[in-house]
């Protein structure tokens, strides 16, 4: 394989985009917390008694505390194992989908970013842009025909086109137009 192969394209050779800064919470003191929560479970209790009183309905008072203390508790804990917010403007489909589509688009930008580079600086086309197609259209050969343009060059000649392979064995030549580009990649999806 070559030196630019598809690992420097779509692998991840570039440092990851800094997450932005998370705000720190200020954090009370917990006897502040544990007084709020006595607080919230005392109205909730309230509330509660209150309602199956005017229901007609009569159930042990330490019942109901220890009832709303385990269902705070329980609240308390899913909380604290929550998973992280999402930067806004992100859809929220889930961790395992976001990370597929941030290595994903990750890629894309590489990928855009090579081919600009590679329309104005020919070294950056011998060097990226090139091997890859080279390694592409080989891949393409082997698994549609069995071959490479080493093992078989006259057939993949063939396969690939006159204009095709002569891109692909000249690594000097000038950086190619869009139009060029297009062709290329038409000549390689025909295989």
């Amino acid at each position: 394989m070559s030196d630019g192969g598809l690992e420097n394209l779509f692998g991840m050779t570039e440092e990851p985009e800094q997450a932005p800064a998370e705000r720190t919470r200020k954090r009370r003191h917990p006897a502040v917390r544990l007084l709020g929560e006595a607080v919230l479970i005392t109205l909730a209790t309230v509330v509660v008694v209150a309602a199956l009183r005017a229901g007609g309905i009569h159930i042990s008072l330490l019942l109901i505390v220890a009832t709303l203390g385990g269902l705070r508790l329980v609240t308390i804990g899913a909380w604290a194992v929550r998973p992280p917010a999402q930067p806004k403007g992100r859809a929220r489909s889930g961790s395992a989908a976001n990370a597929v589509d941030d290595v994903l688009r990750a890629s894309v930008r590489r990928w855009e970013r090579n081919l600009n580079q590679a329309q104005s600086d020919p070294d950056v086309h011998a060097r990226s842009l090139l091997p890859v197609l080279a390694e592409m259209a080989d891949e393409r050969l082997r698994l549609r025909y069995g071959i490479t343009r080493a093992s078989d060059p006259s057939r993949a000649r063939e396969l690939l086109g006159e204009h095709t392979w002569a891109v692909l064995a000249d690594t000097g030549r000038r950086a190619p137009k869009a139009r060029d580009l297009e062709t290329y990649v038409e000549a390689l999806e025909r295989l």
